[in-house]
């Protein structure tokens, strides 16, 4: 059974476009820790990070940066966290958070936004690709 991110690739569920290459996608957290938590995750789907193939691996890694650089341009914070955990959805993903305290990383509070808020830290990422 494909993963919800399966699906999001796929164009079944819509999301909060960032970024995308022909191997992977960025979309915003739909549950964020923060305003602009950020997942770059392969459009292959695989279970666990480091069960990628060092090329791919190696991949998400410069998608990522290039897309946190893009993410700390866009919304103020004293830097962009990066965490994989993976445990919630069993497909490769990398959590993109801006931070201003440690509790940003936690995954504890959630920041709630409506669908313009979305749409516009979409955008303002976009804009600094």
């Amino acid at each position: 059974m494909a993963s919800i991110f399966t699906k999001i690739v796929n164009g079944e569920i819509p999301c909060y476009k960032v970024a995308e290459t022909e191997d992977f996608l960025a979309f915003l957290d739909v549950n964020p820790n923060t305003k602009g938590h950020t997942l770059c995750i392969p459009k292959k789907e695989v279970d666990k990070i480091f069960d990628l193939d060092e090329a791919t691996y190696l991949a998400l890694m410069q998608f990522s940066r290039k897309v946190a650089i893009a993410l700390e341009k866009a919304v103020p914070c004293k830097r962009v966290g990066m965490s994989v955990i993976g445990l919630e959805v069993p497909h490769v993903h990398v959590h993109l958070i801006p931070l201003n305290t440690m509790e940003d990383a936690r995954f504890v509070s959630k920041a709630t936004l409506d669908k313009s808020q979305f749409e516009a830290i979409a955008k303002a990422i976009q804009s600094n690709l």
